[in-house]
């Protein structure tokens, strides 16, 4: 009989991977993933490439849902982490660390004003968790105001302010008091808000909604709403912040301030998975009495904390902010251009920076237009709450070589889909026909701070534009 660990080194010929997934993981998950064609796994990435087990090749336009900013395996982030390996791996929880003291420091003087204490957790998902826990210990309400199509996780508290029904209904009743308003109606959220309101959450881009940025001026009628009614505002960037639509964070583009805000994916360079939310001192204090109210086994660990802070130097060293800007603005511009030589099957192309969204007129063509994109060697993905929306999500490294050829296999497939189908109806499936695993006009340029140096930097003042370091 073999032993546990013996079975893991059977040939691929005895097991294929859909079987392992269907056996122990989810037979679900191996049916979309056979749909799309991806019956090979991923064995080995390599900048804005990933290598199967039968070794062909694929263009990452997704990213990690943009927990890769870098590509795969960043060489400045893997040395961090693997200095760090050799000095301390996780933290005993008796004693501080000096990692991750360093990368709260940091986060201060990038974020906007006056945001300065930082929780440091897993994942985007848990982020929110900290953020609904902390606004309710800091006002001594209990109900939320959220947005339709929003995505803020799925663990409990983040699944009750997510807007999607399909994801809610079978695990009601969540969290009492959580109210749904459109997104972009600062009407609706200005009625909905009340002295009862703990927090608002929004986020400045709808990623898994569909690639919708807020309309200007709603943010700060958010603000301005939370500021009158004495509720915190929270702002998930979790996917938007750091340098994905082209500027540091999102919000920066009306020059609003959260009370919280939520941060994950890009923190770990691609590397480490880590999440965090980071306060104002108003809110953060609610925690200070009692430390231990809210707590992280692997939270802030040193390895998470190392590439967290190789991250954010990377991003100004190297001034990643401003290349997805102005890549990004390309992108967008080549892209709209195929949408309208395609309007039988393109919707409407959207997004800032490195975050774009091709919605279709249905389903089904998102559909067949993905599957085509696997055969010619590009990934993508349906944003989660929004299946005609296809995400163009590539790491923040990608050039326009690159991105040339992602372009002409997009204007492939959909050539050789309209030559076949023309404007014909296609029959529309009620599921994405490929995986979506989850764990949410372009910029022209950033908002740069200091990241060393005496105190956080004026949140209003325009970067020089010149290289800086984030630690000595």
């Amino acid at each position: 009989m073999l032993r546990p660990w013996e079975v893991a080194e059977m040939s691929r010929a005895e097991r294929s991977l859909k079987e392992l997934y269907e056996s122990y993981i989810n037979p679900g998950v191996a049916k979309l993933y056979h749909l799309m064609g991806l019956g090979a796994g991923e064995v080995r990435g390599e900048g804005c490439m990933i290598y199967d087990e039968d070794g062909r090749a694929y263009i990452d336009c997704v990213s990690g849902y943009g927990s890769l900013p870098f590509g795969h395996r960043p060489r400045p982030v893997l040395n961090a982490v693997r200095e760090q390996l050799e000095r301390m791996a996780l933290s005993s929880k008796v004693m501080p660390g000096r990692p991750a003291a360093e990368l709260a420091e940091v986060l201060a003087r990038v974020t906007p004003g006056d945001l300065q204490y930082s929780f440091f957790c897993n994942s985007g998902t848990e982020a929110v968790e900290g953020a609904l826990k902390l606004a309710r210990a800091a006002t001594g309400r209990t109900g939320f105001v959220a947005a339709e199509g929003g995505f803020h996780g799925k663990t409990f508290g983040a699944l009750s302010v997510s807007g999607r029904e399909r994801y809610r209904a079978p695990f009601y009743p969540l969290l009492p008091g959580v109210t749904h308003v459109p997104y972009g109606d600062a009407g609706a959220l200005r009625a909905a808000v009340s002295d009862q309101t703990a927090g608002v959450i929004l986020e400045p881009i709808q990623g898994e909604g569909g690639v919708h940025p807020a309309p200007p001026g709603y943010l700060a009628a958010a603000r301005e709403i939370c500021d009158r009614t004495g509720a915190l505002l929270i702002l998930d960037e979790v996917q938007t912040g750091l340098g994905r639509t082209g500027v540091w964070f999102a919000a920066e583009r009306e020059g609003v301030v959260p009370d919280i805000l939520c941060l994950a994916k890009a923190l770990g360079g691609g590397v480490m998975p880590i999440g965090c939310f980071i306060a104002r001192p108003g809110a953060a204090r609610a925690f200070w009495e009692d430390p231990l109210l809210h707590t992280s086994t692997f939270g802030g660990n040193p390895l998470a904390a190392a590439a967290g802070l190789a991250a954010l130097r990377l991003l100004e060293e190297e001034g990643m902010v401003c290349r997805a800007a102005e890549t990004g603005t390309w992108l967008k511009q080549e892209l709209v251009q195929l949408a309208l030589r395609y309007p039988a099957w393109i919707r409407e192309v959207r997004g800032e920076g490195m975050l774009l969204g091709i919605e279709f007129v249905d389903e089904a063509r998102g559909g067949l237009v993905m599957s085509g994109l696997v055969e010619k060697g590009v990934l993508t993905a349906f944003t989660l709450n929004a299946y005609r929306v296809v995400r163009v999500e590539p790491p923040l490294t990608a050039d326009r070589e690159v991105l040339g050829r992602v372009l002409d296999a997009w204007a492939e497939v959909l050539e050789h889909w309209n030559n076949v189908l023309g404007e014909d109806d296609v029959e529309e499936e009620r599921e994405p026909r490929g995986p979506h695993v989850e764990n949410t006009g372009s910029g022209t340029g950033t908002v740069g701070r200091p990241l060393t140096g005496g105190g956080k930097a004026d949140a209003d003042s325009p970067g020089e534009g010149s290289v800086r370091r984030v630690l000595a």
